[in-house]
């Protein structure tokens, strides 16, 4: 297993494993609120890294498949349970981190984070669903996210701009959590604009942490593309350190099938 090391960049290599490794977790993601989770924890436990991920083996020791409601972040990842012999793979709210399911000709059940590790071993494969996870006690896929607003529910609250702008705060305030460098990825629109703005603010007020403590800001783009130049007004104004990349429309086609082999996807805006 390879990661993208974020949190704990140290001593939080994978697959993780309980105290008495019983229990193996190989995961990819975030949990953004993972101190909260320690913190709310009924019995002590010894952790062995400083991971955002490990405080999911507890919550399963203590609350079985149920504790999937407690995450907060994006994750999709498989658990191993040793003792009852039993692993169940889970995918995030709305799937942001991909996630593929395998079946092998034996019946064997395999995942992985990328459609290339299950083609030549698994004789059908498909894309695990977004709020779901998979539970070898049963063999069932079950569904663990059901908001509310997903049977079409229209909200009969008021709208209240100053909670609205509380939890778009709180929720770039969360995407800020890391022990490496990081930066913001600018395109001189309203959301990225926004996006920067709070970080370059929480930052500033030391309210959260930064390695380099300054908040770098990227683009890339065509040569004098409108999107360049609305990104370096924003930049300029918020007083970013920032980075612009370009590159020709003929690097852009060279790039497409290499960037679509990647991805796994033909999704235009996530291609673009």
């Amino acid at each position: 297993h390879e990661r993208l090391a974020i949190i704990d960049p140290e001593s939080g290599e994978q697959p993780l494993t309980s105290n008495d490794n019983t229990i193996v977790l190989s995961v990819n993601g975030e949990i953004y609120n993972h101190k909260e989770l320690r913190g709310e924890l009924k019995s002590s436990y010894d952790f062995k890294t400083d991971s955002d991920c490990e405080v999911i083996i507890p919550l399963y020791q203590e609350y079985g498949v149920e504790f999937i409601n407690k995450l907060r972040g994006m994750f999709s990842f498989v658990l191993y349970d040793k003792k009852n012999e039993r692993y169940i793979a889970v995918r995030d709210h709305i799937g942001i981190t991909p996630m593929y399911m395998g079946f092998g000709a034996d019946g064997s059940v395999m995942f992985s984070s990328e459609l290339k590790g299950l083609i030549d071993v698994c004789s059908e494969y498909k894309s695990f669903p977004p709020g779901h996870y998979y539970d070898s006690k049963n063999g069932n896929l079950n569904k663990w996210y059901e908001p509310e607003w997903a049977d079409g529910r229209v909200p009969a609250e008021k709208l209240d701009l100053s909670s609205v702008r509380a939890a778009f705060e709180q929720a770039v305030q969360r995407r800020m959590m890391a022990d490496v460098p990081w930066g913001v990825l600018l395109s001189g629109g309203l959301d990225s604009s926004l996006v920067a703005s709070i970080a370059k603010r929480k930052t500033d007020r030391g309210e959260m942490s930064s390695v380099l403590n300054e908040v770098h800001s990227f683009s890339i783009g065509l040569e004098g593309s409108p999107d360049l130049i609305a990104a370096k007004k924003v930049a300029d104004f918020l007083g970013t350190k920032h980075h612009n990349y370009t590159f020709t429309v003929n690097q852009g086609i060279d790039a497409l099938e290499e960037v679509i082999y990647h991805l796994e996807t033909y999704d235009v805006t996530t291609i673009r």
